[in-house]
């Protein structure tokens, strides 16, 4: 009888200790998270993040900046960061971490759902959503005939004092690299110049939107969201400005890649994985394109964008890859050396 009792206590040891193990599982579940330095906008990383974590249980720990200040500062703290991913609007900051030897190999599958051409060279980074450099003009101001073939001509005299630019505004930097690896450096610095002269000069790409809607200045250069997001704030009535879509190729309708990557450094790699294929994968991305958010380009492929976009296929971007954008460092030197910053 003894041997019976002493059978059944620890029976009963052993079922508790099993349950309580997956207690300690369940609880481990829900305490995974992982930590994502995220320069996107806002608003869409929070909205992306919330549905993550509903369909992973992984908890998403956001600290938001600028993409070329969060880079800055994932150099400065090499493999102290507590960042496991890196969100960023423009491809150049990627690249710059890649260069450093900051960032992680992500997984092949990931990488395969989107096209190669907007990956990482060396598979580092990938591409999750895109979009297009415009002109925003003021319809009462200019018609779509009068407007300029080329995003060089903004810099004649003709347009002095007609044309909103924001050379401060991380989304200028990758349209001046563009511009520097498409005309060199003579070129695009001249072009810089003229802008000097022409243009009013705004703090933000939202400024120069709002600005050419309520006459201010006739034209700006800004990336499609920004006008996009405007108009759905102010309503068709209250619009008095449309984009203009550079085309044969020209620089003016350079496509910027918003990409993620892993810090090498990640202290939840798994986690960091499974958010980066959720990312690229079909439901974050329709999420994206119906959220009335971001207004950028899905490349997954399938996922039709926001009808208020131009149609991806009908774009007509010049052929520069992510290599030869680079990461920046040339176009922030050619706008100091301009007078723009």
């Amino acid at each position: 009888m003894m041997q019976s009792r002493l059978g059944k206590r620890a029976k009963t040891i052993a079922a508790a200790l099993a349950i309580a193990a997956l207690g300690s599982a369940a609880s481990a579940a829900r305490a995974e998270s992982i930590t994502l330095y995220n320069a996107q906008h806002e608003q869409l990383a929070a909205q992306l993040a919330k549905d993550f974590e509903k369909q992973t249980g992984i908890a998403v720990r956001i600290r938001n900046g600028e993409g070329p200040a969060l880079a800055a500062q994932l150099v400065a703290e090499g493999s102290a960061t507590p960042a496991d991913v890196y969100f960023t609007e423009n491809s150049p900051e990627l690249m710059l971490l890649e260069e450093k030897g900051l960032l992680g190999a992500i997984d092949n599958p990931t990488l395969a759902t989107v096209p190669a051409r907007f990956n990482s060279p060396s598979g580092k980074w990938v591409g999750v959503f895109a979009r297009e450099n415009v002109l925003a003009y003021n319809t009462a101001q200019v018609n779509a005939a009068q407007l300029p073939a080329s995003l060089m001509d903004l810099a004649k005299p003709q347009w002095k004092g007609k044309v909103g630019i924001a050379p401060s505004d991380s989304d200028f930097l990758p349209l001046v690299s563009g511009v520097l690896a498409a005309k060199g450096h003579d070129q695009a610095l001249a072009w810089l110049k003229g802008l000097k002269v022409n243009a009013q000069i705004f703090d933000d790409d939202e400024g120069v939107v709002a600005a050419v809607n309520r006459g201010a200045v006739a034209t700006g250069i800004v990336n499609n969201y920004y006008w996009d997001r405007l108009d759905t704030e102010l309503g068709k009535d209250k619009v008095r400005s449309a984009l203009y879509h550079f085309g044969h190729g020209d620089i003016g309708a350079l496509v910027n890649v918003s990409g993620a990557a892993m810090l090498k450094s990640a202290h939840n790699p798994s986690g960091a994985q499974r958010f980066l294929a959720y990312l690229v994968g079909e439901r974050a991305q329709a999420l994206m394109a119906a959220g009335h958010i971001g207004y950028e380009y899905p490349l997954h492929a399938g996922v039709a964008p926001d009808p208020m976009l131009k149609p991806f296929n009908e774009l007509q971007p010049p052929t520069l890859s992510v290599q030869q954008l680079g990461d920046d460092s040339q176009a922030a030197k050619l706008l100091r050396e301009a007078g723009l910053l």
